[in-house]
């Protein structure tokens, strides 16, 4: 069956803006469902099952590794696990969903290489590694060693940016969810009327 629906993949190192700029995106008149995740951490009160992640046991999780059932899982912190069930989101293609996911930088790339033409992957950086220390820095939700953490890692994930088909410069948030919007709108209605 011929998959009719876009995926459109945001990534970005942590404290880039993604997350806002999916909000953004998922409260404009723009056809798109949210990916929704798989993961083992324990569900929140006001969390439901299917709707916010799919709530799974750890040993379900790695079955479902195991089976090749995910097209990009990671273990974000010790024994906890996030993931993207391929059956889930084949089901929205199906329909003719556009999907959009806000995913770990590794996790886009895998997508993008599973759904090729089909997928448009987009990386929002910070306008500088100073600017995401700071945006890091004023949370006030780290502690220094885990600061420190996602400092390394956002770095890390910062060298692969060549890897991806358009990059977002979040300077100032309203500018980036509006170049954002244009984007993903220009793909979406680009591809379906199989302009080039």
């Amino acid at each position: 069956m011929m998959n009719h629906g876009k995926l459109i993949i945001f990534a970005a190192p942590s404290g880039s803006g993604k997350t806002s700029i999916v909000k953004f995106l998922l409260e404009q008149n723009i056809p798109l469902k949210f990916s929704i995740s798989a993961t083992t951490r324990i569900k929140r009160t006001e969390e439901t099952d299917g709707v916010d992640y799919f709530f799974l046991t750890k040993e379900q999780f790695q079955e479902k590794i195991a089976a090749g059932d995910f097209i990009e899982w990671e273990e974000v912190y010790a024994e906890t696990y996030y993931g993207t069930l391929k059956c889930e989101v084949d089901k929205l293609l199906e329909k003719g969903e556009n999907v959009i996911f806000d995913v770990d930088v590794l996790g886009a790339l895998n997508i993008k290489k599973i759904y090729a033409e089909q997928a448009l992957a987009l990386f929002v950086k910070p306008p500088s590694v100073e600017v995401l220390i700071e945006r890091l820095t004023n949370r006030g939700t780290e502690s220094k060693e885990s600061l420190k953490r996602r400092i390394d890692k956002a770095t890390y994930e910062l060298s692969f940016e060549q890897n991806f088909d358009r990059t977002i410069v979040n300077t100032h948030l309203p500018e980036a969810q509006n170049e954002a919007k244009q984007i993903v709108l220009d793909f979406i209605f680009r591809t379906l009327l199989k302009i080039n």
